[in-house]
């Protein structure tokens, strides 16, 4: 599971408010290399939550990217980079995703999150 793809989830379990960012448990990171588009990369930004996306690539052991980022980084080739590096080439391919507020696990194997609810939490 690519970054970009949990920095879209969120827990839909009944009752819970704080469903996003979900937490990581990462057993197995891989990268797995992508072809650079900084076209993607500059339509993507504004839909990313930041803080979350830099504390997700910090669990899985990427601390390149900054704290705090304005939309002028852009023009960095060298931001670029480590953006695209982080949304698109590190992957969760065993471990969990926690859900900020009950705690409750939901695994990822393979890269796949099995976010399927238990009866109880529709």
């Amino acid at each position: 599971m690519r970054l970009i793809t949990h920095n879209m989830l969120s827990s839909k379990i009944k009752g819970v408010t704080n469903s996003f960012p979900l937490g990581i448990e990462a057993e197995k990171v891989v990268e797995k290399q992508v072809d650079l588009n900084v076209d993607f990369l500059k339509n993507m930004f504004p839909k990313i939550e930041w803080k979350a996306l830099v504390s997700a690539s910090r669990t899985m052991g990427y601390a390149e990217l900054p704290e705090e980022v304005e939309p002028s980084k852009l023009d960095s080739e060298e931001f670029l980079q480590k953006f695209h590096h982080a949304l698109l080439e590190l992957h969760l391919e065993e471990g969990a995703l926690v859900c900020p507020e009950t705690g409750r696990r939901f695994p990822v194997s393979k890269g796949i999150p099995n976010m399927l609810l238990h009866e109880d939490e529709v």
